[in-house]
């Protein structure tokens, strides 16, 4: 279902009853069948009070009697699927707004969680939708039933005495402006408190995460004490929200009570004037009784609407997020890749800040290997993440076989590219699942063969679970070589023609170093490949090296070459191997 989110807040929130349209009419029905019920009881009351005692008619009285035990029967049942179904429209809801939320963070580009905390983004998928339930439930069927039993509570007692009808209709618009006004100050409170809260989630994952660090380095009491600030931050916000919900509902109940005191004394004088008898005072009262019942809902209506529309704003306000990545009009698949990449007069900046990248101009014919190294800082990382438009370049192009990647489909062109990282990212399942996910619905036989390349097979056939053996959270339970030998599996898998190494082999120890060198010079074998690197022994081998820093590129050609010009990289190569 595709909806627009730059329409106001209510109409996108009406947008969400669309496919559950059905369901909820026939909430909307057995909701007004339940009001017809509330209204009907006095009426039958003072037709018994009126005719049918005075006049004998005592089995007629007690067929009344079973009417009205039959009807609240059916008004039982109409309150169980208004309860039951209702509430389930409200979780229909609920789960589709968090689909399209899921769906939409999915495609968010980099720089959007460059800027955002994960507790804080768990926070709105979370916490902030669950309140939107209640309110889709409950908000437009209290705001129907109290329209509805108000009315006809309203016209009813017209009907039996107009002077009472006329206090009401002074007294009632109090209520509605004092509902009206508290409204306003609680949805501001209320999100308040979402963000306070939100906040306490971002720095209870921070602190989960990092719980080995904090241990490490015993600051236990510390984090005790940023979580302490936080949670006295979220306390205030509460104590605000409950101090404006507790004057709203203070003073609502006293207008309240008020109107109940002003029909006792209006219809006790109507009495002593005779223009009204007892019958219809006790009908009017049960009228006003009624008559409070929807002012009530209207009040919590008011409770139900400030939370679950602070919560939708703060949804709609991420929906409204643009993508920074997106399909062109006209953008085409990548096919029959070659792997020719050309970099020509690239510059970029994070959020229009200081320029990374300066005219950067490189080529990397097809099936050859292009290293770049030089101190941290330099834009490595940022000329590899371009390529598959994890970022978007401010000035230039980044070709593909002679074609712009900004005409290429964004999924084709992620599709053709592979990424070994330095920082491997392991999901909590198990180690089959973490390498199919180089291509979702791979043979078990190809997820093994990916493993024998990445020489991490024997590994995985001495745990006790062989490939069913679970990794845990952010694969804690494997080393970190193994880890990285996962990941190259899950490349090996995905057998993309385009590859990029970040530092793959970077803080292992020889060994390992080794196991995974071989690794990665098999899956570079006739791909394209870029390699960022520290340590230089693992680029010798490299077509082209381009030594980078602060300034751009400073040197470019073989390891031969680059050691004989006596620059940049031979510097940085005496570094490391030349004994002090």
């Amino acid at each position: 279902m595709m909806i627009d989110f730059n329409r106001p807040h209510l109409a996108i929130f009406a947008s969400y009853y669309r496919p559950h349209l059905l369901l909820f009419a026939a909430d909307m029905l057995c909701a007004l069948l339940t009001a017809a019920v509330d209204l009907a009881f006095p009426m039958m009351t003072k037709y018994t009070i009126d005719r049918i005692l005075p006049q004998g008619l005592y089995r007629f009285f007690l067929v009344m009697i079973g009417l009205m035990l039959l009807l609240y029967v059916l008004r039982t049942a109409f309150s169980y699927f208004v309860t039951y179904w209702g509430h389930t429209v409200g979780a229909y809801i609920e789960a589709d707004m968090r689909q399209d939320l899921f769906n939409h963070l999915q495609k968010l580009s980099f720089s959007f969680y460059d800027n955002h905390r994960t507790g804080q983004i768990m926070s709105r998928v979370t916490n902030d939708l669950w309140e939107v339930t209640e309110l889709a439930h409950h908000g437009p069927e209290d705001l129907f039933i109290s329209v509805v039993i108000l009315a006809g509570s309203f016209g009813l007692i017209l009907f039996i005495r107009w002077e009472i009808a006329l206090a009401l209709l002074i007294l009632v618009p109090l209520l509605l402006l004092h509902t009206l006004r508290s409204r306003s100050r609680m949805m501001q409170v209320s999100r308040q408190v979402k963000e306070r809260t939100a906040e306490i989630n971002a720095s209870l994952e921070s602190s989960i995460s990092g719980a080995r660090v904090t241990k490490a380095f015993t600051n236990e009491s510390y984090e005790a004490r940023k979580f302490q600030f936080g949670n006295r931050n979220f306390k205030a916000a509460k104590k605000t929200y409950y101090q404006s919900m507790a004057n709203f509902h203070c003073r609502l109940e006293f207008i309240m009570h008020i109107l109940t005191v002003v029909l006792i004394g209006l219809g006790g004088l109507l009495i002593m004037a005779h223009r009204m008898n007892l019958s219809e005072l006790i009908t009017c009262n049960l009228f006003v009784n009624a008559f409070l019942q929807p002012i009530r809902r209207l009040a919590n209506f008011v409770e139900q609407y400030t939370t679950g529309m602070a919560g939708f704003s703060r949804f709609v306000e991420l929906m409204r997020i643009q993508q920074d990545s997106t399909d062109k009009p006209g953008a085409r698949d990548l096919t029959r890749v070659r792997g020719d990449i050309e970099y020509e007069d690239v510059s970029f900046s994070y959020n229009q800040g200081v320029r990374v990248l300066e005219h950067i101009n490189l080529r990397i014919p097809s099936g050859t290997t292009l290293a770049l190294v030089g101190p941290s800082g330099g834009g490595k990382t940022t000329i590899c993440h371009l390529l598959p438009r994890f970022y978007e370049i401010r000035e230039g192009r980044i070709t593909i076989d002679g074609r712009d990647i900004r005409d290429i489909r964004l999924m084709s062109l992620r599709n053709h590219i592979g990424i070994v990282q330095q920082e491997v990212f392991l999901f909590a399942g198990s180690i089959k699942e973490n390498i199919g996910y180089g291509r979702i619905g791979a043979a078990e036989e190809e997820i093994i063969r990916a493993a024998q390349q990445a020489e991490i097979h024997e590994d995985i056939m001495k745990m006790p679970q062989g490939y069913e053996t679970v990794v845990g959270e952010r694969g804690i339970k494997l080393s970190g070589g193994q880890k990285q030998r996962i990941s190259i599996a899950r490349v090996f898998l995905k057998n993309p023609p385009l590859l990029i190494l970040d530092e793959a082999t970077s803080a292992l120890d020889s060994a390992t170093e080794l196991k995974i060198q071989r690794a990665l010079e098999t899956l570079s074998q006739g791909r394209t490949t870029l390699i960022i690197a520290h340590r230089l022994s693992t680029i010798r081998k490299a077509d082209a090296i381009v030594v980078m820093d602060d300034d751009g590129i400073r040197q470019q050609g073989s390891h031969g070459e680059l050691l004989a010009q006596e620059g940049l990289y031979a510097a940085l190569y005496a570094a490391q191997y030349t004994s002090p």
